[in-house]
């Protein structure tokens, strides 16, 4: 079993900066990957970046690449999304995930086994 907890949301203004932590205990594979989601009202849970175990790979949707950027720590347990030039269409609750399973693709929620209870984020005009 994994348990992942988030922190670091908040209120922001357009334009600024958030870091958001996804701290996880429990059995997690060495070459697991570990995504970010968010959800806003009305809408569906999106990936928003995704990073397999050891930073081999990252992933991103067109709409944050070059302005969120997703990292690991060198223990491996603690999962970190930087997000800087934010907008309003940013705001929404950001989930943590992990235990990829198949078909394996990073971005998608239905792929993942563990996630948190969420951290909100949002970004004012």
């Amino acid at each position: 079993q994994v348990q992942l907890v988030e922190s670091g949301g908040g209120s922001v203004k357009a334009g600024g900066s958030l870091r958001l932590s996804c701290a996880a205990s429990g059995s997690i594979y060495r070459n697991d990957h570990m995504g970010w989601f968010r959800q806003a009202p009305g809408k569906e849970r999106e990936g928003v970046a995704a990073i397999r175990s050891g930073g081999s790979s990252t992933y991103y949707i067109d709409s944050v690449n070059g302005r969120f950027t997703v990292s690991q720590d060198n223990a491996k347990t603690t999962v970190y999304l930087q997000m800087n030039s934010l907008k309003p269409e940013d705001t929404a609750m950001y989930y943590c995930a992990a235990g990829l399973k198949w078909p394996n693709r990073p971005l998608v929620s239905n792929d993942y086994r563990y996630w948190g209870q969420g951290t909100q984020v949002t970004v004012s005009s």
